[in-house]
């Protein structure tokens, strides 16, 4: 059987803005397996956002390492990051940062180019994954700007899987539904990632949404910020 490399790994972390504020984040060590969803919960301002732009190589750690698949992320260039994180690593922000007058093929097919992927082939995965989420055909051609609040969640999550990423990074994206809507997504995002044998950290400070997990933490868990060693 061969011993292949966790999702993520992180090991002797320390992360802080500015040398006048101290660190916000110390975490020792934490590992994600291959195809493994994880909860992490945490309250508003505890650093969870950070933590997941670390994760993503958008930062890099003050101290210690951030591991993706084996590969320290902070030890690349940013160009080789950029390119590591097309290709591995699928991001889900809060506010999902799609193009707003760009389609919603064109913001996908975009994201499936910088992973150096184009064509019919692409194409196709891309319509597969948007039929998946429930997107009806008839919104492909339509600019982002003009979808509800769901509809631009399901574009995200297609846009962040249409590479095939071992790693997806989800930042409280189900904030702005309601409970129905909310609990119909996330069933529906895990039964996806399940599908794509994909990894997931998904970050959130409401406990209600942990439920639909297996595997939870709580932020506290993890950071030795204030705990006495």
């Amino acid at each position: 059987m061969v011993n292949e490399d966790p999702a993520l790994s992180i090991s002797d972390l320390a992360f802080q803005f500015d040398a006048e504020t101290g660190p916000i984040l110390k975490i020792k060590s934490w590992e994600v397996d291959r195809g493994k969803q994880v909860f992490l919960q945490g309250a508003s301002g505890s650093g969870k956002s950070s933590l997941l732009t670390l994760l993503a190589g958008l930062q890099v750690p003050t101290l210690g390492e951030v591991r993706v698949l084996g590969t320290t992320i902070s030890s690349l260039s940013n160009h080789e990051r950029d390119r590591f994180r097309a290709l591995n690593i699928g991001v889900v922000f809060q506010q999902f940062n799609l193009i707003p007058y760009l389609s919603v093929m064109d913001n996908i097919l975009l994201a499936a180019k910088f992973g150096g992927k184009e064509g019919l082939s692409v194409r196709q995965r891309a319509t597969e994954l948007l039929s998946r989420v429930n997107l009806k055909a008839e919104l492909y051609g339509r600019k982002s700007i003009d979808l509800s609040v769901g509809q631009q969640q399901r574009v995200a999550i297609v846009r962040a899987l249409i590479n095939y990423p071992a790693l997806l990074l989800v930042d409280e994206p189900t904030s702005a539904l309601d409970k129905a809507n909310r609990d119909s997504f996330l069933t529906l995002l895990l039964e996806v990632l399940a599908e794509n044998n994909c990894a997931m950290v998904f970050v959130s400070h409401d406990s209600d949404i942990g439920k639909h997990f297996s595997n939870r933490i709580e932020l506290s868990e993890l950071n030795q910020i204030g705990v006495n060693t």
